[in-house]
């Protein structure tokens, strides 16, 4: 059995209304003024949850920031569904341009993915929030065998990969702006490429998951 490390503890009651306090109070403070002015003094006041209670059970700024971030996990999101693949694809990459571009949304997932290069803790809870989204929005991929859109020994996570891949690079690489009309091109050529066979699975069985 793994080491429980701070924070990865899941009562009920008063101490779970605590710790939903706590992790949206560290989201919040996430968003609003970044990881490296993140401090537990600063979310012990927001959240109301005195600051030697937070300090005992995530004992830091980057252990608040992994749970927090894992919270995301426990959601209930669920990929669009239009009925066509790259329908689909379209509506989810809109969805991330709004995510990252919109002022009244950007600051959270910017600051998270800069909480990520600063904390191997942070890094690691992102990458199973994203390995949980890719999982979730492998369903488009599904849908779309189902519908005959697609080769039955498709890769599902890799056509939704490659749909947001363009978004990413231009978000994070190079800078470059990115609009509704950026994301329906990038949707448009996975579908295509899709369609086409380029990401059925040779040898390996297609589990939908990152690998």
């Amino acid at each position: 059995m793994a080491e429980e490390q701070p924070g990865n503890r899941r009562p009920g009651g008063r101490t779970e209304r605590n710790r939903l306090a706590v992790l949206r109070a560290t989201l919040d403070e996430l968003g609003a003024h970044g990881y490296p002015a993140l401090t537990v003094e600063a979310v012990a006041e927001r959240s109301g949850v005195h600051k030697t209670t937070i300090y005992r059970r995530w004992g830091s700024a980057e252990g608040l920031v992994a749970e927090a971030l894992a919270l995301a996990v426990e959601d209930d999101w669920a990929a669009p569904d239009t009925g066509s693949l790259e329908g689909d694809l379209r509506a989810l990459n809109h969805l991330i341009v709004r995510s990252f571009t919109d002022p009244r949304e950007s600051a959270l997932p910017v600051a998270a993915i800069s909480a990520a290069f600063q904390s191997d803790r942070a890094a690691g809870a992102l990458r199973e929030f994203y390995a949980d989204r890719t999982g979730r929005t492998a369903e488009i991929a599904r849908r779309a065998k189902a519908r005959g859109e697609l080769p039955a020994d498709t890769d599902e996570a890799e056509v939704v990969r490659t749909a947001c891949a363009p978004l990413f690079y231009r978000l994070f690489i190079t800078r470059e702006p990115v609009d509704d009309t950026v994301a329906d091109t990038a949707a448009r050529a996975a579908a295509l490429a899709a369609r086409a066979g380029a990401f059925v699975v040779v040898g390996r069985e297609c589990s939908g998951r990152f690998y």
